[in-house]
């Protein structure tokens, strides 16, 4: 009777060891992954480079390249894709202007909640190109002195080979090097468009 007992004591022990093993042992081997190697997680999921802090652009009143005003509430009433450059449009900036018509239209029935600006800080502009190829975008003349504290707030670090994310709010939030795959772009403001209310 005894030795039942003591059997039966013995494999509730293993038993008890063993669960406890397989709850302790994920968290060793977490520990030992994070504080014993060199291996860390992703600290983020974005494929941009996030502006912080946001920047919130200044109200500059700008003209469009036919001599109108800038709508009144640009950059607060939608999310915007930006880019900002010569305004001749070299070949980086056709490879931006298309990497950013693209992502819009790939957004399907989200793209109303999206526009696109176009900052052209010389040179402004290469005015049959963009009117046939880039309809509806937004081409701006910040070529004057009105603007250059709005253009301050963008990085000037690659800025012909970038797309700038600006929130309906009017904050300057995120970087996007064009040279690379566009789909992080694209993902990044579906992602965006589903959290906000706004815009």
């Amino acid at each position: 009777m005894a030795t039942a007992e003591s059997e039966l004591r013995s494999r509730n022990l293993r038993m008890l060891a063993a669960l406890a093993g397989l709850f302790l042992l994920p968290l060793a081997i977490a520990f030992w992954m994070y504080y014993g190697t060199d291996w860390r997680p992703a600290r983020t999921v974005n494929h941009g480079e996030l502006i912080t802090p946001v920047r919130p652009l200044p109200a500059d009143h700008l003209q469009t390249m036919t001599g109108g005003a800038a709508p009144s509430e640009l950059f607060h009433r939608k999310w915007s894709l930006v880019y900002v450059g010569d305004g001749r449009c070299d070949a980086a900036c056709r490879q931006a202007l298309l990497v950013m018509r693209q992502t819009r239209l790939s957004l399907n029935s989200e793209m109303s909640r999206v526009e696109r600006v176009f900052l052209a800080t010389s040179q402004c502009c290469a005015r049959e190109f963009l009117a046939q190829e880039h309809p509806g975008l937004l081409v701006l003349d910040a070529t004057g002195p009105s603007a250059s504290s709005l253009l301050s707030a963008f990085p000037l670090s690659e800025r012909e080979q970038s797309l700038f994310i600006v929130d309906p709010l009017g904050n300057l939030m995120m970087r996007y090097d064009v040279r690379q795959n566009p789909k992080g772009l694209l993902q990044d403001l579906k992602t965006l468009l589903s959290l906000s209310h706004i815009g």
